[in-house]
């Protein structure tokens, strides 16, 4: 499988944080098999939810003409860029595939069938393909645009930690957004607070923490204030 480094912002390598991403990077047995049994997870998912994924896809070509998937290069494990998968949820000539310019409160580029998948999260589905192809985990830090500003700044350059939360491959869900850090970053202050809780995750993961996890995301899906 081949990778870009993402070439956004200062080189991680010379940055003080580069040590400490690579020093707290979770390791042992349980670690090394988390891998396998979410590909495996991912690709009985998959299978399961097919017939949402047929009834998405028509929806959204039939409200607007385009793909019914969007890619995007996003941040991966040790800061490689990767292709994140999700449903289409705005216009074709509203998408931005540079991520620089985060979604707006009633963002006018986004469909009907957009708005409905994205207070669902359905829109994420896809991205049981980036686990499958082992860019992306079941539970990790979301996945960010490579050039996403908050304020006009690359997130690198608002927080010098940023970059430490890319010791692990990004998740579909994570400790962040069960916490109520979901959705556009809008300051700096709300990024600092995330990224607080992605390293928090870093540090204390377990197979229990990602299994408590998922079983949060559920009930976030069904009522988002339940996140926090």
């Amino acid at each position: 499988m081949s990778y870009l480094i993402c070439t956004f912002g200062p080189d991680v390598a010379d940055r003080a944080d580069f040590d400490f991403v690579s020093r707290d990077a979770p390791a042992g047995p349980a670690w090394a098999l988390r891998a396998v049994v979410e590909q495996m997870a991912a690709v009985a998912l998959l299978i399961l939810l097919l017939p949402f994924f047929v009834a998405i896809t028509l929806a959204i070509r039939i409200e607007t003409p385009g793909p019914a998937l969007f890619r995007q290069p996003r941040f991966g494990r040790d800061r490689r860029s990767f292709e994140v998968l999700k449903f289409r949820t705005m216009c074709r000539e509203g998408c931005d595939r540079s991520g620089a310019g985060q979604t707006a409160d009633r963002d006018p580029r986004i469909t009907r069938v957009g708005t409905f998948l994205r207070r669902s999260s359905l829109d994420e589905l896809p991205q049981l393909i980036n686990v499958i192809r082992g860019e992306m985990s079941l539970v990790g830090p979301r996945a960010h645009p490579c050039g996403m500003e908050v304020c006009g700044r690359l997130c690198d350059e608002v927080d010098p930690r940023y970059h430490a939360r890319h010791v692990v491959r990004p998740g579909i869900t994570g400790w962040a957004q069960i916490n109520g850090s979901r959705g556009a970053v809008k300051s700096p202050e709300a990024l600092r607070h995330r990224v607080d809780l992605d390293l928090d995750y870093v540090a204390r993961w377990s197979p229990l923490l990602d299994l408590w996890i998922l079983v949060r995301t559920l009930a976030v899906a069904i009522h988002p204030d339940a996140g926090g």
